[in-house]
């Protein structure tokens, strides 16, 4: 082994630490490797930057714009309209869910997916009187299966399309994925529909707001006293006298309510306030300011709403500004004019006030804010609504003109007219001309820790094989596999790929297995073709953890799931994928040998 090799394989395993440990994000982490390997000379100042400007990772930006665009078509608003005739029976509620979920993430970005039908499960969850348990689960596993289809599904494949030029000198194509990746999505939602979800635990998830956060815990009632000092006096001089976390939430006058008040709101005599606090914030303000517990029924949600103000669920996504901070720090009211109003993770409410603790990706919280601005700066914050927003209304010429622009897109790539980053970037610059997306939702839609992501690892990804590492691994494959039949040497791939992918992000498993698929090949002097597309399919079958695809870090807290439920269903998945995956991709992609 040389010293090159000896410090790119140091390096790889300080890249599966940090991506495992967590603590810097994945984007961080990449970048932190890439100046790394440049500074020590692996790879060359003039390439250190080289993959920003990959195809790959201009495909996946346009991608995800185009998926942006076709959601504001109203294209989607259709299909959720449809499902909301499922009845109660829960089998074909799942079956709709999952397929519909599946075929939308194989032409979609799979997190606007679940971020458009989740909460559609979970009102179907409330409205049926199960666990959302049931349904997120089952849910996140088809948004990953709908990947597998076509090459614009999942990162994953968009990557391994541009690494196969360097093997046959040309990409796979829009749809070569398909006669795999669709056999095995169809299995799978056969598998989930039928058992799977019945290997689920079904934890004792809470099926509303009020249940789950039981508002009447942290929020009191008071009233101001005739004659009181605070006549007059403003909501922002109330919250300022003592050195807690108070909030007033709430401001009745007569038959007038007030939800989320304005600081610069004024106190009359007889006025009710409804304060967030814990006992001892509510009992230090009644001693300096005055103010009488009032003699009220019980408090709940529809308390701090009016015509002006909602209060609704969100999770915390896995690129918030809001992780690893807390509510206090980030100043939620004064800079954004949203309330925390409570905090659940993992299907529990936490006791510790919700503004002093640090938020986590997958903790679901309840926020009061304005109802003409919450749903815009929830995407600001990284918070995906668990509630349904109206549905647009019908616009079947635009709907008409957006499916039309992406099909055309699809078909100029699939019949090799344009190139995939061609065709795609072509047909969001038309979206945007059309009106289907604005300046500002061309850049919102794009997930730029992904792109940094790519943009960084593709110069490491060229350092393994530059330094022969890629090699060198692949004999080590060939050693243990020894004289056994080639399938079994694509087996190890798979598996091996999937099981990274249930550790890191599945675009870094596929850029980091790539060259190593490639050197195996070239080491049995077969295609590389089966063992491409055996990482394709291991980087997007992520069932394991909730770690391996931000689709089940969403689901994990409104489902109120633990980090060891996903293995029971994801397990018998990964399996039957394996003993399905194999036999497609040696039909339709022999090993040449």
């Amino acid at each position: 082994m040389t010293t090159d090799q000896i410090v790119i394989f140091s390096v790889l395993g300080l890249i599966l630490v940090l991506f495992i440990w967590g603590r810097w994000r994945y984007d961080l982490v990449a970048l932190f490797v890439l100046l790394l390997l440049t500074v020590v000379g692996l790879v060359s100042p003039e390439e250190a930057f080289s993959g920003f400007g990959h195809p790959a990772v201009i495909t996946v930006a346009a991608v995800l714009i185009v998926s942006r665009a076709l959601f504001n078509s109203g294209v989607v608003d259709y299909i959720v309209r449809l499902m909301s005739k499922a009845g109660d029976n829960f089998n074909v509620q799942i079956l709709i869910l999952v397929l519909a979920i599946t075929i939308s993430s194989g032409f979609m970005n799979n997190i606007g997916a679940l971020a458009l039908f989740m909460p559609v499960a979970l009102r179907m969850a409330r409205k049926s009187e199960r666990s959302p348990s049931l349904y997120l689960m089952p849910l996140s596993f088809g948004s990953l299966l709908g990947g597998l289809i076509t090459q614009v599904g999942t990162p994953p494949n968009i990557i391994i399309s541009i690494f196969r030029t360097e093997t046959a000198g040309a990409p796979f194509r829009m749809f070569d994925f398909a006669p795999v990746g669709a056999g095995i999505a169809l299995v799978g939602i056969i598998f989930i529909v039928l058992l799977g979800w019945r290997l689920i635990p079904q934890r004792k998830g809470q099926l509303s707001a009020e249940e789950l956060f039981k508002v009447e815990d942290y929020i009191t009632e008071v009233v101001v006293p005739e004659k009181s000092a605070l006549t007059g006096k403003r909501v922002r001089d109330l919250e300022n006298m003592t050195d807690g976390d108070v909030a007033v939430v709430g401001h009745i006058r007569k038959d007038q309510k007030f939800a989320a008040p304005s600081p610069y709101r004024t106190f009359q005599e007889n006025d009710r306030l409804i304060i967030k606090a814990d006992a001892e914030e509510i009992q230090e303000l009644l001693n300096v300011s005055g103010l009488e517990i009032a003699d009220s029924e019980k408090l709940n949600a529809e308390a701090l709403s009016s015509e002006e103000i909602i209060v609704i669920e969100a999770t915390i996504t896995t690129n918030s500004v809001l992780e690893r901070r807390t509510a206090r720090g980030m100043k939620l009211r004064s800079r954004y004019g949203v309330n925390l109003l409570g905090l659940a993770r993992e299907g529990g409410r936490l006791r510790s006030r919700p503004d002093r603790v640090r938020l986590r990706a997958g903790d679901v919280l309840l926020l009061q804010g304005p109802t003409d601005t919450i749903y815009e700066v929830l995407p600001t914050l990284g918070l995906l609504p668990l509630v349904e927003r109206g549905l647009r209304v019908d616009q079947p010429p635009r709907t008409i003109l957006g499916v039309l622009i992406f099909a055309a897109a699809l078909v100029m790539a699939a019949l090799g007219y344009l190139s995939i980053q061609v065709a795609f970037t072509a047909a969001a610059l038309v979206m945007v001309l059309a009106g289907f997306l604005s300046l500002r939702e061309i850049y919102d839609s794009v997930d730029w820790p992904i792109i940094v992501l790519l943009g960084a690892m593709l110069p490491v990804s060229q350092a393994l094989e530059t330094t022969g590492g890629a090699e060198l691994l692949a004999d080590g494959i060939l050693g243990v596999a020894g004289n056994v039949a080639p399938w079994v040497t694509l087996t190890i791939i798979l598996v091996g790929t999937m099981f990274l992918s249930d550790l890191v992000n599945n675009a870094a498993a596929a850029v980091l297995m790539a060259p190593i698929a490639i050197s195996v090949s070239a080491g049995l002097h077969a295609s590389a073709d089966p063992f491409l597309m055996a990482v394709a399919v291991g980087a997007s079958c992520a069932f394991l953890t909730p770690i391996g695809h931000q689709s089940n870090t969403l689901v994990m807290g409104p489902g109120g799931y633990k980090f060891g439920d996903y293995w029971r269903m994801g397990l018998p998945l990964e399996i039957i994928i394996v003993l399905v995956g194999i036999p497609l991709i040696m039909i339709f992609w022999p090993l040449g040998l």
